[in-house]
């Protein structure tokens, strides 16, 4: 364990280094372990600009975060109107080579994708865990927002769409019932085969040429990322969906659609022999993967 808390330690500290300007005026704030260590990374600048930045937190836990910190703190719908945020910096479940994202295990995907959606860049910060090189290797399910009165019709409509076991996740005591959000709603568990690509969906249909290739919308079970997460919130009585696809910020502000985007625009992961592998977005330049040696973390 103490491996896994150096790793997101030596994450954190390379993403802060590389994205974090201490003259920003507005910050985005994740939630889970790994966010601390950012929190951790900024302090350690000693920047007396740093005291002038509002902190936009996703959830309770890291509005603690901020706030055991000394920095300061505002609510998301406090945010001035039309107002993007510098950055913002967040952990994943699990990310793809493509930096589409899961989250949501911690339960507060809603105010993460609302955070990461009104950010000028996403930064992910993670362990070597997460790295993949699609979704659904290894973390077992999408965490999907739910409102609590539609749970069983929303659990069947995720059963069409070929989940396995959608499941009600319950809280760490089992007697209080259902694990709640910060906006009182549940959370549905959703597993469903490995996830594909875009390019796997164009190259299954360049192979195929003669006949219909494979188009990722459920067919022999496989779904390609966006297109389900399209699929998934376009049920009635779902909130948000823990997928975090589609454009990034710089592409979202490129486009002049006044936003941000749900992908981070780079990933970074701490590995077990201290070095980080950044798997970065084409729009944040540089590689699309490169190890950083301990050496220089």
């Amino acid at each position: 364990m103490a491996d896994i808390e150096a790793a997101k330690r030596n994450a954190a500290v390379r993403a802060v280094a590389d994205h974090f300007d201490p003259s920003a005026t507005y910050v985005g704030i994740g939630s889970g372990s790994t966010i601390v260590y950012v929190v951790e990374a900024i302090k350690a600048l000693k920047d007396d600009r740093i005291s002038q930045i509002h902190f936009v937190p996703t959830g309770y836990q890291s509005h603690q975060t901020i706030i055991e910190a000394g920095l300061k703190d505002i609510k998301f719908d406090s945010l001035p109107k039309n107002t993007l945020m510098d950055v913002a910096f967040d952990g994943a479940d699990e990310v793809d080579e493509e930096l589409n994202c899961i989250k949501g295990g911690g339960a507060c995907l809603y105010q993460e994708k609302l955070v990461a959606t009104h950010a000028r860049k996403f930064v992910c910060v993670a362990d070597h865990r997460k790295l993949q090189s699609r979704l659904l290797s290894k973390w077992p399910t999408i965490p999907i927002e739910v409102e609590p009165l539609a749970v069983p019709s929303v659990i069947a409509a995720l059963s069409n769409l070929g989940s396995s076991e959608p499941t009600l996740r319950q809280g760490a005591i089992q007697k209080a019932g259902p694990a709640k959000t910060d906006q009182d709603n549940f959370i549905v568990d959703a597993p469903f085969p490995t996830l594909l690509l875009k390019r796997d969906v164009s190259r299954s249909q360049s192979l195929h040429h003669t006949h219909k290739g494979m188009e990722g919308k459920g067919d022999e079970g496989k779904w390609e990322v966006e297109t389900l997460a399209r699929e998934i919130k376009l049920i009635e009585g779902v909130l948000s969906v823990g997928l975090f696809v589609g454009e990034n910020g710089i592409e979202a502000e490129r486009s002049s659609k006044g936003r941000g985007g749900q992908k981070p625009i780079a990933a970074y992961f701490g590995m077990e022999d201290g070095s980080v592998v950044i798997r970065n977005s084409k729009e944040a330049g540089g590689e699309n993967e490169v190890r950083v040696e301990a050496s220089s973390v």
